[in-house]
């Protein structure tokens, strides 16, 4: 895999295409936490330490106490979250990226979200989602989506753990003892720190709950990071007025489509932890280990970690279950993209700049493509995304966007990936069957039914029925 699963980082401080897929990162800000095991901002990776500024052992110490301090809170699972929060709200201070929205942007916020929800009616079926408004400093983002983000790196760090204890054999496990249960706790704050680290870059960055393309704020919650949004417009040369009704739109679209198409959210979750369940350790990779590490040089252990060697291996499976995840992921914001573009097109005239530096930045590893290549190995292609969006394109010029928003009614209507290949013959099955495409869930109940008949006949075996008269 291009990039490493969830809780693994290069070692290898002289590439930079290891362990780092974070380009562009603030200064001061979450630095390569592939460097080191657990990712401390300011700690030396090795061959570090000519360069390292002794002005920066107080506070590596001090994140150290804190780490050791938390090591027996919120550490039972498999990812320490208490630590990952004092993490990211520290680098966030430390970065300066706390600024507390002012009253003026709150009100201009309220109104854009207000305006975009309605140019949104005349785009889209789907009625608002939107149940409140919020305004967001990044210190409120890392603390309203951390519920979610548990829910998507439980599954993955969990089965990272259980992969290893799984893998290794039981005299191992037996003449290891009490030490698994300091290795399950240092192994929390290994992930733990690393989320942090991923928290606060993102923190930094987010311009609205739905920035990554899933719902990470409560429910039906329009939130958006004025901060952020006023670095985002640097140097583009529009108003910030207009890059905010524009985000709140992008914001707006996504409530409506996770609000009314109940099943999208929980299907996003359920593909990551259906690639979790996939992970698997090369236990002849555990045999190797033993064989190389050196007890005399402490470095050793350092350099196989990051060799790769320990790297879990990519199955057909885990394969599979990114391949719809990638795909249900363009799905959504290739809707949104020509959603928005349609109710914003004619009104603002900078959306096209928004929206072309809105692909820009998802094509050159924004929050989104970061966030998912260090969490799960997955990077989000934006050719995928602009072949979504061409679809939805065709669907709308073809049949309408009432008939183009009810292929969300039911999962199995989606477009798969060769449809995304090939959009003009999506269109025309969308439009050959015009009877079922009036009750598109009939359909598939009916289809149903008929497999479960035929189930039924198939069990029976042929076995005569028992006439009434029958005794």
């Amino acid at each position: 895999m291009t990039n490493l699963p969830f809780g693994f980082g290069s070692q290898d401080p002289d590439d930079p295409d290891k362990g780092d897929s974070s380009k562009g990162r603030s200064e001061g800000g979450a630095g390569n936490y592939g460097d080191n095991p657990f990712g401390f901002a300011g700690m030396p990776g090795p061959g570090g330490m000519p360069n390292f500024d002794i002005g920066q052992l107080g506070q590596m110490l001090t994140q150290l106490g804190q780490a050791l301090s938390h090591s027996g809170s919120g550490g039972t699972g498999p990812v320490n979250y208490d630590l990952a929060k004092q993490l990211a709200v520290q680098q966030l201070h430390n970065n300066q990226r706390t600024e507390r929205p002012s009253q003026e942007q709150v009100k201009a916020i309220e109104d854009a979200v207000r305006l975009a929800e309605l140019w949104l009616d005349a785009a889209t079926s789907l009625p608002a989602g939107v149940r409140s408004v919020q305004t967001w400093s990044s210190v409120d983002w890392v603390e309203k989506t951390l519920p979610t983000w548990q829910r998507l790196c439980d599954p993955v760090a969990q089965r990272m753990s259980s992969a290893w204890l799984e893998a290794m054999p039981e005299e191992a496990k037996q003449a290891a003892g009490p030490l698994l249960s300091m290795l399950g706790q240092m192994g929390g704050m290994t992930f733990g720190s690393q989320l942090g680290n991923g928290l606060a870059q993102l923190g930094g960055e987010v311009l609205t709950s739905t920035d990554v393309g899933l719902p990470l704020g409560p429910t039906g919650t329009a939130a958006l990071l004025p901060a952020n949004i006023q670095r985002f417009v640097e140097g583009l040369d529009r108003p910030i007025s207009e890059a905010t009704v524009f985000l709140a739109a992008r914001e707006a679209a996504h409530h409506r489509l996770f609000s009314h198409v109940p099943w999208l959210a929980q299907r996003l979750l359920a593909t990551v932890e259906e690639y979790a369940r996939g992970i698997s350790i090369d236990t002849s990779a555990l045999e190797d280990l033993a064989g190389k590490i050196d007890p005399s040089n402490p470095s050793s252990m350092q350099e196989l970690m990051g060799s790769g060697m320990l790297e879990p291996k990519t199955t057909p499976e885990q394969e599979a279950a990114l391949k719809r995840l990638e795909t249900l992921l363009a799905l959504v914001e290739g809707w949104v993209d020509v959603v928005v573009a349609e109710a914003v097109g004619e009104r603002l005239p900078g959306a096209g700049a928004l929206g072309e530096m809105v692909r820009r930045r998802r094509a050159t590893g924004g929050p989104a493509e970061q966030t998912f290549a260090t969490l799960i190995g997955l990077e989000l292609r934006p050719r995928r995304m602009r072949d979504a969006a061409n679809l939805w394109r065709l669907m709308t010029e073809r049949h309408g966007a009432e008939s183009r928003d009810r292929v969300w009614d039911h999962p199995d209507l989606l477009p798969d990936s060769s449809d995304l290949d090939e959009p003009l013959d999506f269109a025309d099955r969308w439009g050959a069957a015009p009877a079922e495409l009036d009750d598109p869930i009939a359909a598939i109940r009916r289809a149903e039914a008929d497999e479960a008949a035929k189930s039924g006949e198939e069990d029976d075996g042929g076995e005569e029925p028992k006439r009434d008269d029958q005794s």
